[in-house]
């Protein structure tokens, strides 16, 4: 595969910071279409791969998933500069929301945010059928993708993503035993295992430090709760929200008016929810700048991810040649396959689609994205539009 150009990278990235709605299950959409559809930068078992092992690890999954594709597409500068494209607009806007919102009427802001949560409900419609389509071929996986969404729906707890994933792994193992995996479906990367254990003993001796000297600055008690977050949560986007409060409302920092302010905010703008992260930090008092604790804040609980993606991967292309790993490996894609259905049920569809205007309002988002082959910035403006202007006629009835 031809390596692209740190530009390109940016540009992609920045356009997907810039439009992508819906929280991190959208994001994987948004993802697929621009780097598996429309570029053909990884195919879709790479794609799969990636997204089958982002879901294991703790951190941010679909900001994970685009480090990983900048990585795979234009090496470690590529990883950085996606991560920072995709990062800084929801960085900036939330840091500059608590500006704008006082300008808005409570009923606008409600509006604009219920019209983004329609588009989420289009841009994961259409991702989870074209990945059935691609994950999904047969009886076997059709009925672990069944599975993985009655296991979601009865087990309504922290941890039942990864215990779905873990299940689907075994199912592969016992049902989806043909095939092989090829060199072309195997995620590639430039450098090699030794690498790999070296970014892991990173991982490990910066959260051994960041625990042992937390206490001896407040920047590096900072440093340490956001690292640990970043540490320990799987899933990422809402399961962030409890240990974070720990970290900071607990502590004092931040009140729980200013925590629960800032995370409603984070909800109305596209890119990682974790860029919470930076509201937080530049609302610690501090000695320092602001515009310095945010930016602590922020590494710090993107960084365990990264530095986990970034080390399973080479071990990972030697697991490939293993045919069991492409059996599991099969389960897994399906299993995917069924946490992005349950998510597009609950919570995207049950808190987004409330009347028969809004699911005539997604009918409309989905004919753009899917029959159109419209950019989903067109659908992002259709549905916010329909949604404010059907509230302001709603107050002048």
């Amino acid at each position: 595969m031809n390596r692209g150009s740190i530009f390109s990278v940016f540009m992609t990235f920045l356009k997907l910071g810039l439009t992508s709605f819906g929280g991190p299950i959208a994001h994987l959409g948004y993802f697929r279409k621009e780097c598996v559809v429309r570029q053909g930068w990884v195919n879709d078992s790479q794609f799969s791969q990636l997204l089958a092992i982002c879901q294991f690890l703790p951190g941010p999954a679909s900001s994970q998933l685009g480090f990983a594709l900048g990585l795979i597409r234009a090496g470690w500068l590529g990883a950085i500069v996606a991560f920072i494209a995709f990062t800084l607009p929801s960085v900036l806007l939330l840091l500059g929301f608590a500006t704008i919102l006082p300008l808005l009427s409570n009923v606008a802001g409600e509006a604009i945010i219920h019209g983004l949560k329609l588009v989420a409900c289009v841009v994961v419609a259409d991702a989870v059928l074209d990945m059935a389509n691609k994950l999904c071929p047969d009886l076997r996986r059709k009925m672990i993708a069944v599975f993985a969404v009655v296991s979601l729906m009865l087990l309504n707890w922290i941890g039942a993503q990864l215990i779905v994933v873990f299940a689907g792994a075994i199912a592969g193992l016992l049902f989806c035993r043909d095939g092989a995996m090829t060199s072309e479906s195997i995620v590639h990367v430039s450098y090699g295992r030794f690498m790999g254990l070296f970014l892991f003993s990173i991982f490990l001796v910066l959260f051994l430090l960041l625990t042992v000297f937390s206490q001896s600055t407040i920047l590096g008690h900072i440093a340490a709760v956001f690292y640990q977050v970043g540490s320990m949560v799987f899933g990422g986007g809402h399961i962030v929200l409890p240990l974070l409060e720990t970290g900071v409302v607990n502590t004092g920092w931040v009140t729980e008016a200013d925590f629960l302010a800032g995370y409603g905010a984070s909800q109305a703008i596209p890119g990682p929810m974790f860029a919470f992260s930076a509201y937080l930090g530049a609302i610690i008092p501090t000695a320092y700048s602001p515009w310095l604790v945010s930016f602590i804040a922020l590494l710090f609980i993107f960084l365990p991810g990264f530095l986990l993606i970034s080390a399973i991967l080479p071990w990972w292309q030697r697991l490939c040649h293993y045919p069991n790993i492409h059996y599991g490996v099969q389960g897994i894609n399906a299993a995917v396959v069924g946490l992005l259905v349950a998510a597009l049920f609950d919570p995207i569809f049950i808190s987004g689609v409330q009347t028969k205007v809004d699911f005539a309002i997604v009918v409309m988002g989905f004919t753009l994205l899917r029959l159109l082959k419209c950019s989903p910035l067109y659908v992002v403006l259709l549905c916010v539009t329909l949604s404010l202007g059907i509230t302001h006629i709603m107050e002048l009835v």
